[in-house]
């Protein structure tokens, strides 16, 4: 049996984007959210970025999935529903629905909605009798869960990629609250989670040798020049990404190569030449930190699962405090 296919849409409108900007932009250093980069060009170019040889978590997470997904499906119990934040081309919710016992809904949240759509259209022909409800939202912002038409065992968040390091340690903690509320009192974490290693290995891979990373950090650009009508010129930009290990982070920003001043609605940014846009941090953790972190949100820790060569982690966590199921706020 197939499910008709319903877009939830929650997409943020564009008054709101050209305020976060131009705030962003009005601060010392300079920055510019991550989710900006999901355009689906940049959609595109990250799915490149997951098969070139240097970028290690993607395949080393899939790799995870695969080795361990029976101990992870039994410990999810049966009837589950699968929410995935930053869904992607979903290969690895494949191998999670493909062993699950009875899965009865798969609701992919994703800000690029043309290929949320495609995305999700795929794993609704492949898995008829799962109800497959993509929701269009940003997932750092209120949105309300579709319902279901059978009754769910229990809700499982799915956050993975280690998109959780973006997230500076505060914001962290209270993103995590909020997933749990998304989740629901009986509702578990399953999440990708990126480890500290040797710096050598984590600068390659945000600086790979094609220059496809350099592609999608530059694209951020050309996002927020369609949306908002600014006038950034790409080429006067270069890409600088470098393992912050005081900070435990990788950080990944624009270098203005000469003086500019740029328009993004009525404000005019001054920049100079030399100065950095700072797009993205990503967090790298022990698994006793990673743990730490999710405690001071209200998590227990259930299981962690990891690679031979300890680069990379599946966690597993449930909610330690009763939270009633809410909407997204």
């Amino acid at each position: 049996m197939s499910h008709p296919l319903q877009l939830h849409d929650y997409e943020p409108a564009t008054q709101n984007l050209l305020e976060e900007v131009v705030e962003g932009l009005g601060r010392t250093p300079k920055q510019l959210p991550a989710k900006l980069f999901y355009d689906e060009r940049g959609s595109k170019l990250f799915e490149r970025i997951t098969t070139l040889e240097e970028y290690y978590p993607t395949r080393t997470e899939a790799e995870i999935t695969r080795t361990h997904v029976d101990e992870m499906a039994e410990i999810i119990g049966p009837r589950p529903m699968l929410i995935e934040l930053g869904s992607g081309n979903s290969e690895k919710t494949r191998i999670l629905l493909d062993h699950l016992d009875d899965p009865i809904a798969y609701v992919p949240i994703d800000i690029s909605k043309d290929h949320l759509l495609a995305s999700a259209a795929d794993i609704a022909s492949a898995y008829r009798s799962v109800e497959v409800h993509p929701v269009c939202a940003d997932y750092e912002q209120q949105f309300t869960l579709p319902r279901t038409t059978r009754r769910v065992g229990r809700s499982v968040v799915y956050f993975p990629g280690s998109t959780i390091g973006n997230f500076h340690p505060t914001s962290a903690i209270r993103f995590l609250r909020r997933l749990a509320r998304l989740g629901g009192e009986r509702g578990s974490l399953l999440i990708g989670v990126d480890l500290k290693k040797d710096p050598a290995v984590l600068n390659a891979a945000y600086n790979d040798a094609e220059g496809v990373t350099a592609q999608f950090n530059l694209n951020i650009l050309v996002h927020i020049n369609r949306e908002l009508g600014s006038d950034f010129d790409v080429a006067e930009f270069r890409h600088h990404a470098f393992y912050n290990d005081s900070a435990g982070r990788i950080e990944m920003h624009l270098i203005s190569k000469s003086d500019q001043i740029i328009s993004v609605g009525d404000a005019r940014i001054r920049i100079t030449k030399g100065e950095a846009i700072w797009t993205e941090s990503s967090y790298k953790f022990t698994v006793p930190e990673f743990a730490a972190l999710a405690a001071s949100a209200g998590y227990e820790q259930k299981h962690v699962w990891l690679d031979e060569a300890k680069f990379f982690s599946v966690q597993l966590y449930s909610w330690r405090v009763a939270c009633p199921r809410l909407s997204a706020s």
